[in-house]
C-alpha cells in the first residue's frame, strides 16, 4: 500500500452513536439510596435568559436554600426517567443502528456522600444491567466517570476538588467501576469537558472568597487535582486491562480572531493557548512553559507534591475527545476570561445564541490532531431547538441540516488525515439541558413528551431525523 494513499471515507469500523449524561436523563434522584449530586440542586427558572450560560449554584447559602426548597422544580432530579425506561430507549438506539452509546455513571448512585469506603450495591446493579443492555443491543459502551454528578456532600464538607483528599475519594469510585466493567467497557472518559470549570470543579466560590484572596489560584489547584486523577485512571486501567482506552475530554472553545489586526491575532493566540493547556497536560503530560508568565502575572502558586509531575508525564491519555457546538471570535479588547467573546457576524445562531459553524468542526479536528497526534472521538455535537409535534412526529429539517453539514466537514477532516474513530452526537433522545435545565431545548432524534415543569406522558416519538440518522449509519456517512 502506498504510504501516501489518500483517505477518502469514514473507516469501516467507525463508531456512529450518541451521548447522554446520567444527571440529565436518569431521574430517580432519591431511589435505592442514591445521594444528592450537584446536578440535583439545579432549579428551573421560567424567566431564564436563554443566551446566558447559567451553571450550578455556587455558594453555601444557595446550596442550603435549595436543599430546603419544597416548592421549586428541579428537572434533573426527574429528567426523562431513563433509570426505568433504559431498555425501551436503548431498543430505539438499536433501531437506528447506532454502533456506540456514551453515558455516565452517577457517582452518587454508587457513593451517596462520596467518601464512603464501600459502594452501594443497588447502584452497581443498575449499571450492571445498563451496560449489559447496551452491549446486548450491539453498541460499544463509552463510559464517562464524572459528568457533573459530583456528590454534594464533598462540596459542602471538603470544598470540592480544591481539596486533595477528593482525589482519593474519586479514585476509590473510579477503581470500583473500572474494575467491575474492565472486560465490558473499552473506552472511558474520566472527566467530561474538564475545561468548563463552572460545571466540572464545583468549588463553592462563595466559601472560597471568604477563605482565600485568589479564587483563580483555587481553581488551578482543583484542576491540578483533576489532572492527577485522570492520570491515575490511566495508570490503573493499564494495570487491570491494557486494552482499556482512557480519553481526555474538553469542550472546544478555541476562538478565531475577529480581524487581522496584529493585536487581535496575538490576544486570540494567548486565549487559545489557555484552552490548549488541558490537552497539553493530559495528552503531552506536562504543563506548557507559557503558563510561567501567566501564573506570575496572576499571582498563582498552587501546591504540587513531589512526584505529581512524574505521574502526569508517565500516564497521558490514550485518545482525545471533545464536544463541538459553535464557534466565537475574539479581539484585543477582550479579557482573559474564556467566555468574554464576540459573535461571528458571518454565522446564524440558535435561540440560545450558539453560532452554527460546521467548518469549525473540521478546523478543530485538524487543530487538535496536528498538535497531539492522538486518535480523536467527537464526544458531543448537536443542535438544541424548540421542536413542535405535528402529525404525531417532529419535522426537524433544521437538525438534519445542522448534523449533516457537520458530518460532511468531519469527512473532510478525515481526508485531511485526521484519525477520527467515533462520533457521539448529542443527544439521541431528548434530555434536560445542562446549562438551562430546560426540556424545551431539545437535541434528540427521539422526542420525549415532557415539558419544562415535568408534565407530560413521557411517550417517545421518532422524529424525521431518526430515520435520517439511520441512513447515515447504514451508509457509513455517505448519505447525508
Amino acid at each position: 500500500m502506498n504510504k501516501f494513499q489518500p483517505f477518502t471515507k469514514f473507516p469501516d469500523n467507525f463508531l456512529w452513536g450518541g451521548a447522554i449524561a446520567a444527571n440529565q436523563a436518569e431521574g430517580a434522584w432519591n431511589e435505592h439510596r442514591k445521594g444528592i449530586s450537584i446536578a440535583d440542586v439545579e432549579l428551573y427558572n421560567a424567566n431564564l435568559d436563554r443566551k446566558k450560560i447559567h451553571g450550578f449554584a455556587h455558594t453555601l447559602d444557595e446550596i442550603k436554600t435549595v436543599l430546603n426548597d419544597e416548592e421549586g422544580y428541579y428537572p434533573k432530579r426527574y429528567a426523562i426517567d431513563f433509570y426505568h425506561t433504559f431498555k425501551e430507549d436503548l431498543a430505539l438506539m438499536k433501531e437506528m443502528g447506532m454502533k456506540c452509546f456514551r453515558t455516565s455513571i452517577n457517582w452518587t448512585r454508587l457513593f451517596p456522600n462520596g467518601d464512603e469506603e464501600m459502594p452501594n450495591e443497588d447502584g452497581l446493579k443498575f449499571y450492571d444491567e445498563l451496560i449489559d443492555e447496551i452491549i446486548k443491543n450491539g453498541m460499544e459502551p463509552i463510559i464517562t466517570i464524572s459528568h457533573y454528578e459530583m456528590p454534594l456532600y464533598l462540596v459542602i464538607n471538603y470544598d470540592g476538588w480544591n481539596n486533595r483528599k477528593v482525589i482519593d475519594f474519586f479514585m476509590n469510585y473510579a477503581k470500583v467501576v473500572m474494575n467491575r466493567y474492565k472486560d465490558k467497557v473499552k473506552y472511558w472518559i474520566p472527566f467530561n469537558q474538564i475545561n468548563l470549570t463552572y460545571c466540572g470543579l464545583f468549588i463553592p466560590f462563595g466559601i472560597l472568597e471568604d477563605q482565600v484572596e485568589n479564587t483563580e489560584n483555587a481553581t488551578w489547584q482543583a484542576l491540578h487535582h483533576q489532572f492527577l486523577a485522570n492520570a491515575l485512571c490511566v495508570k490503573y486501567a493499564k494495570e487491570i486491562n491494557p486494552e482499556m482506552q482512557i480519553g481526555m475530554m474538553l469542550a472546544d472553545t478555541v476562538v478565531h480572531p475577529k480581524t487581522c489586526k496584529p493585536e487581535d491575532l496575538m490576544r486570540t493566540l494567548k486565549k487559545n493557548q489557555m484552552q490548549h493547556v488541558f490537552c497539553d497536560v493530559m495528552l503531552d503530560g506536562e504543563y506548557p512553559r507559557h503558563l510561567n508568565r501567566y501564573f506570575d502575572e496572576h499571582k498563582i502558586s498552587f501546591k504540587m507534591e513531589r512526584g505529581d509531575e512524574e505521574i502526569l508525564k508517565l500516564y497521558p491519555s490514550d485518545f482525545m475527545s471533545f464536544s463541538y457546538y459553535y464557534s466565537k471570535v475574539n479581539t484585543a479588547q477582550h479579557s482573559d476570561h474564556p467566555y468574554d467573546l464576540d459573535k461571528n457576524p458571518y454565522l446564524d445562531e440558535s435561540e440560545w445564541g450558539w453560532e452554527i459553524d460546521p467548518v469549525g468542526i473540521r478546523n478543530a479536528l485538524n487543530n487538535y490532531y496536528d498538535r497531539y497526534k492522538k486518535p480523536i472521538m467527537i464526544a458531543e455535537n448537536g443542535l438544541g431547538w424548540i421542536d413542535k409535534v405535528e402529525d404525531g412526529t417532529v419535522h426537524d429539517d433544521y437538525r438534519i441540516k445542522y448534523l449533516g453539514d457537520h458530518i460532511a466537514q468531519m469527512k473532510e477532516a478525515i481526508k485531511d488525515g485526521v484519525e477520527l474513530f467515533a462520533y457521539c452526537m448529542w443527544s439521541p433522545i431528548d434530555i434536560v439541558s445542562c446549562s438551562t435545565s430546560e426540556m424545551s431545548k431539545r437535541y434528540g432524534f427521539i422526542y420525549v413528551d415532557i415539558d419544562d415543569l415535568g408534565n407530560g406522558s413521557k411517550q417517545r416519538l421518532r422524529k424525521d431525523s431518526f430515520y435520517w440518522y439511520q441512513k447515515v449509519i447504514s451508509s457509513n456517512g455517505e448519505e447525508l
